[in-house]
Formats: C-alpha cells, sequence, structure tokens
C-alpha cells in the first residue's frame, strides 16, 4: 500500500508525467538506433529532431496528457514498430506491412497473434498505463504550472534548432539520406502515404486494366491434346528440400519422378505474397512492377490463344491482384472461402479433387493455375495428423527454444507439398496428351536459423533464407518427343542464376507455345535464348534494387556464397 501511495504521488505530479509521455513518445526512435545501420549523425538526428516537436506540441498545452492523447496515432505506430522490431529485427514499418494489414486474412492474422506475446507485453506496459494515467489526468483537468510551461517552450525551440541543424547537417554529408527512409515517423507517414495511394490504385485496377491484351495465339498443332498446370506454392525455402541437398528426405516423392528439373539457383524479387504471387502468374516483374495496375495475368493470354482456363486456391480472397488475376480464368474457385464457417480445416491435396474434375470435362487445350498454402506458419496446421513425419512438431510457438520442433514442422509441410506435386504430376500424366509442370514458391521463410534468431517472411529487409526458392519443371514423355529441345535447354539451364518472378510467367509461355508480343524467352528456362540477368529485388517503394542495396547481412551473403547462388564476394 505504501508503494502504491508513493507511485500514485509520483503520477499524479504532472511534470513527472510530462517527461514520461516524451520518453514514451520517443521509444522507438531510441530503439531504431540500436537496430538501424545509419551514421552516428543520422541517429542523433532521428532522436533530437521528433523529441524537438514532440517537445514543443507538448509545452503548449497546460495539461500535458491533453498532447499526448492528440498525439495518439503516433503511439500507435510506436506500437506497430515495436512489434515489427520483435519480429524482423530491424527496418521501419514498411508500405507492404500496411498492405498485409488489408491482404491478410483474418485466421492468418489470429495465427500470428497468438505467438507475439513477449511483444504485445511490452507493448500493453509501455503504453496502456501511460495512456490511462494521462485520460485520467484529463478528467480531474490537472494543469501545469506556468512556469513550468514557459521553460519547456523556451527548452523546446532549442531543441528544435538542435534538430534542425543535425537534419541538415545529415542531408549535406550523406548523398544517400533522405528524411522520407531515415526520419522516424516522417518515413512511416511517407509509407501510409504510398499505402494509401497503391491501394487506391488497385482498387481502380478494373478501369486501369480494361482494354489490356495479350494479343496471344497458340503455335502448336490444334489437333495436340494439351494440359499446362502451374503451381504457386507458400512459404517453401530450397535449402529444405532435398532435391537441393538437403539432409533430411523431404522430397522423396519427386525424386523417383523422372522427366524432372529442378532449379537450384533461384531466386524470388520479393519476400510478400501479395507482390510475389502477381509476378509470376504475369509479365510484370521487380524492373517494371507498377506497370501491374494496368495489365492482365498469364490467364488471359492463355484465354486468347484459345485455352481453358482454371484457377483453384487453398486460399482466402485478399483483395489483391491475386483475386483479380484468378477471377480471371473460366473456372475459378477458393476452397477456404467454401469451408469457410466450418471447423473443417482445407489442405493443398483437396485441390487435387478440382483438377481431376475439371481435367475429366476433356478440354483439348487446357490451362490450370493453382495457389497452396504450401508452408504458411502455422505449420502444423498446413498438413494432417496423418502425415505426420518429423517428430515433434509441438509445442512450435514462434520462439527461438522450440526451433527444432519448428523445423520438424516445417519439413513435414515439404514433404506434405513433394506428396502433393507428385500426386498431381501423376493426375495430368495421361495418354495421347502433352503435358508440363511448373512450380515454385513465393518466396521462404526464417526459421530461427543463425544468431540472429529471424523468423516468419515479409521482412523491409530480406535474409537468404526468404528469398531462396525452389523450382522445377516436370513434361510428359509425348511433351519431351515432340519438344525435345526444351528439355535439352532445361538442362543446360538448371544451375544458371534465374529469377522465378522474371523467369515463371514466360517459362510458361514457351513451354506451351502461346505467342504474344509480351513474352521473351531470354527469361524462359525452356529456351536455348536463356540469359542470365543481375540479381534485383523489389524494395517497399517498388523500386528494383541489387542485392548489395537492399541492406542484407553479412549472414546472407555467406550463404549466398556457400550455396552457390551466383558469384558473390
Amino acid at each position: 500500500m505504501k508503494l502504491f501511495n508513493k507511485t500514485k504521488t509520483w503520477t499524479d505530479n504532472q511534470e513527472n508525467m510530462f517527461y514520461i509521455f516524451l520518453t514514451i513518445l520517443i521509444a522507438p526512435n531510441i530503439a531504431l538506433c540500436f537496430t538501424e545501420h545509419m551514421s552516428l549523425l543520422a541517429k542523433v538526428t532521428n532522436i533530437i529532431f521528433p523529441l524537438s516537436i514532440y517537445h514543443l506540441i507538448m509545452s503548449r498545452f497546460k495539461n500535458c496528457a491533453t498532447a499526448f492523447w492528440i498525439l495518439f496515432p503516433f503511439i500507435f505506430l510506436g506500437a506497430f514498430q515495436i512489434v515489427l522490431l520483435y519480429l524482423f529485427g530491424k527496418s521501419i514499418i514498411a508500405v507492404d506491412m500496411f498492405l498485409n494489414l488489408v491482404t491478410t486474412n483474418s485466421s492468418e492474422a489470429m495465427e500470428l497473434l497468438n505467438n507475439l506475446l513477449p511483444a504485445l507485453v511490452t507493448i500493453v506496459i509501455l503504453y496502456i498505463p501511460a495512456l490511462v494515467i494521462a485520460a485520467i489526468s484529463i478528467i480531474r483537468k490537472k494543469t501545469l504550472s506556468t512556469a513550468f510551461i514557459k521553460r519547456e517552450q523556451k527548452r523546446s525551440i532549442i531543441t528544435l534548432l538542435t534538430g534542425v541543424i543535425c537534419l541538415l547537417s545529415s542531408s549535406f554529408t550523406d548523398k544517400r539520406y533522405q528524411i522520407k527512409e531515415e526520419l522516424y515517423p516522417a518515413n512511416v507517414c511517407y509509407n501510409i502515404f504510398l499505402a494509401t495511394q497503391r491501394t487506391s490504385w488497385t482498387n481502380n485496377y478494373k478501369s486501369t486494366s480494361e482494354g489490356f491484351t495479350y494479343n496471344a495465339k497458340a503455335t502448336h498443332n490444334p489437333k495436340d491434346k494439351e494440359i499446362y498446370v502451374m503451381v504457386v506454392g507458400e512459404t517453401s525455402r530450397a535449402c529444405n528440400w532435398s532435391l537441393y541437398g538437403y539432409s533430411r528426405k523431404t522430397n522423396p516423392r519427386l525424386e523417383e519422378h523422372k522427366n524432372l528439373t529442378a532449379f537450384s539457383h533461384v531466386l524470388s524479387e520479393s519476400n510478400t505474397t501479395h507482390k510475389s504471387v502477381p509476378m509470376l502468374i504475369s509479365s510484370v516483374a521487380a524492373t517494371n512492377y507498377d506497370s501491374i495496375y494496368y495489365r492482365k495475368s498469364i490467364i488471359t493470354a492463355f484465354k486468347e490463344a484459345g485455352f481453358h482456363t482454371s484457377f483453384f486456391s487453398n486460399q482466402r480472397h485478399n483483395h489483391s491482384f491475386i483475386d483479380f488475376f484468378g477471377m480471371e480464368a473460366d473456372e475459378y474457385n477458393f476452397i477456404k472461402e467454401v469451408a469457410l464457417g466450418t471447423k473443417n480445416n482445407t489442405y493443398d491435396l483437396d485441390l487435387l479433387k478440382l483438377v481431376s474434375k475439371s481435367i475429366d470435362k476433356g478440354y483439348d487445350k487446357q490451362l490450370i493455375v493453382l495457389h497452396t498454402y504450401g508452408s504458411h506458419f502455422s505449420y502444423r496446421e498446413r498438413y494432417p495428423k496423418n502425415e505426420v513425419f518429423f517428430i515433434p512438431d509441438a509445442p512450435a510457438e514462434a520462439e527461438a527454444r522450440f526451433k527444432n520442433n519448428l523445423y520438424n514442422g516445417y519439413d513435414n509441410t515439404i514433404r506434405y507439398t513433394d506428396k502433393f506435386l507428385a500426386e498431381l504430376i501423376d493426375i495430368i500424366n495421361r495418354p495421347g496428351t502433352d503435358a508440363a509442370l511448373i512450380y515454385t514458391s513465393d518466396h521462404g521463410e526464417d526459421i530461427f536459423d543463425d544468431d540472429r534468431e529471424l523468423f516468419l517472411h515479409a521482412s523491409p529487409v530480406p535474409s537468404y533464407y526468404q528469398i531462396h526458392v525452389p523450382f522445377i519443371v516436370w513434361t510428359s514423355d509425348s511433351y519431351i518427343e515432340k519438344y525435345p529441345e526444351k528439355c535439352k535447354a532445361m538442362d543446360n539451364n538448371k544451375s544458371k542464376d534465374i529469377s522465378s518472378s522474371l523467369s515463371f510467367f514466360h517459362t510458361m509461355l514457351d513451354l506451351s507455345g502461346v505467342d504474344t508480343p509480351y513474352r521473351n524467352d531470354s527469361h524462359s528456362v525452356s529456351s536455348q535464348s536463356f540469359k542470365e540477368c543481375r540479381r534485383v529485388y523489389l524494395n517497399d517503394h517498388n523500386e528494383a534494387r541489387t542485392l548489395d542495396d537492399i541492406g542484407m547481412d553479412k549472414e546472407d551473403f555467406y550463404m549466398l556464397k556457400n550455396s552457390n547462388i551466383g558469384n558473390w564476394p
């Protein structure tokens, strides 16, 4: 009781709370000084200038609690920033983070929130008591003394001038320094503007893309029966595939399949689903990403060429380009939407029933695009209990101490993907039919792999584990007999540097013989014309940057080098 009374007396003192509120507001800036790669002057600027603004605002109110609540949007951003730092260890709140809020379905969000308890506890301890005390102060109409306000106003002016000097010095001494990228929370506010702008453009997509056409035509014999399948996986990283030398048998079925080519040096140009998947199934890549608001997907190209098209997904609607592109198909089905409201979990193998049913309709020319749930966290939800192979896979909370269990669960998802792809190949491998299947994943995942203890994906700065993805092509015997040059080219290209985001689209067009002015065989892994391109990554501001220019750590370049993913110093 004595401690409580002392605490109450201390918090009733408005001068004490003035400084506490300032400290809470500036806390994210202090944290970022330890996590971000900035010059010492930039770090000082990142604290002094924002602090001076908060100080100036707070000193204009007789009741500092009123100012604290007026600044609530920045408190909310601060809480969001702390969660982000807990998840990824660095970086400000990116544009993609805000877009993920509107494109991630509720079930995925709940799975993630259930594993963010330490970050949420920190937020509660740091912000909730202060907000409650501030609310009580407002209700009781407590005020600061006139002398204190005048003194703090003078101090805020001095702090502001110091902050301006630091800001100007940072801008003139470092050519790379930009307020919209380096100064928190100005950079986050700019990202909110970009997210709002992109959301508006996305909402207008139907009108901006309405007149788009691929002018596509089929070049293969019209009498040949053909089935082409594109499979877009989720969160599957190549280093956990035994096809690429992983010590565990995660691909027992695919390793037995003939006519399968596995490309080993493949990187994705994005670690976010809402960017990566549209790039995979359209003519858009990192170097021209903003053209996505005016273009359609490969499904439209195949429709123009006379193919029956299908899009089947084991994911929920996310009101983004994945939905728009999928709905271009003659038939589409998001099976998780059908299961919504039931207790039944849908697995990727459930998609095979739709594939079989569609093929049984007997179309002569057919394209099927599948979007799986693959290896998305929570891993144990991605495969039924009777498919458990690596144990124990529980408990599997998002904590480094459960790393082995998480690895077991993750590797089980890869084995389940292996079974899914093997059975899918068996379904489309029909007598008298030329068939081809290509598979890649949108991105990979961190699973506490090194001393950085990173977890999940979609971090503003990617890691090696988030962008090195599997990429495989299977062709039927009859296809190989008719187009042996394609298979020879794939064998020649399987160890070359490949961008999945760039090559997936062009490879499918090349394999199927669908011709369009948008097709570029120098990007197709099934073409003798294939050429390696410089590695690029689509950053948060939709700029194509080289890997040495996006802030990746030395650990990532070590893994790139030792995994033989290109030539790295």
